[in-house]
């Protein structure tokens, strides 16, 4: 009884584990499909499969989204070298935050984002959205198109479906990922096609 006891007692007493972030593995930068058929099959679907995305898909979304590709550069061109954007992972109801300089995604937050993201029901059954933000909306604007118009070349390349979505309520997701000076941009939803 003494061990039971002490088991409940210590299973009580320990604080919530905290979420690790998550080490993707290296991405793919060479080979792939040849970039004009790439581009000649790039279009934009609104049915998803529920089938999850693999961490290395994951990894070269990102990558080809926001990754760091040479001396320190970015795959995509920003506007004055300013570099002014990040990309959220939203996955499983959580959400990440990208970070290309140590190929992570760093833990934001679990609380219920997706309420305010998905708000048409084709959006709902993607597995993976990706989330824009930026300070300046203007330049993030246009680092967001490059950085979406990458990852819907490589979701041509790859098979996967994704769309672009602005239709999301941004003011309750920049409030509930308590953003300043950042803001939603544009989300992008992927996922598999519906077999």
């Amino acid at each position: 009884m003494k061990k039971l006891f002490l088991a409940a007692f210590l299973l009580a007493a320990t604080p919530a584990l905290a979420v690790d972030d998550i080490k993707l593995p290296s991405p793919d930068t060479t080979g792939g499909m040849p970039l004009m058929d790439a581009i000649s099959q790039r279009k934009t679907t609104r049915e998803f499969s529920n089938k999850a995305i693999d961490s290395k898909d994951l990894s070269n979304i990102l990558y080809a989204a926001w990754g760091v590709s040479h001396d320190g550069k970015r795959t995509i061109p920003t506007a004055q070298n300013k570099q002014d954007l990040n990309v959220y992972v939203l996955k499983d109801k959580a959400v990440w935050k990208y970070i290309a300089s140590e190929n992570t995604l760093k833990f934001v937050s679990d609380d219920n984002i997706s309420q305010y993201i998905n708000l048409q029901d084709f959006a709902k059954s993607a597995p993976l959205t990706l989330i824009f933000t930026g300070n300046e909306l203007k330049n993030a604007r246009m680092n967001a198109a490059a950085a979406y118009q990458n990852v819907g070349l490589y979701c041509a390349s790859r098979g996967l479906n994704n769309v672009v979505r602005g239709y999301v309520d941004m003011d309750k997701v920049n409030e509930a990922m308590h953003f300043n000076q950042e803001k939603v941009v544009i989300t992008q939803a992927i996922g598999w096609p519906v077999d």
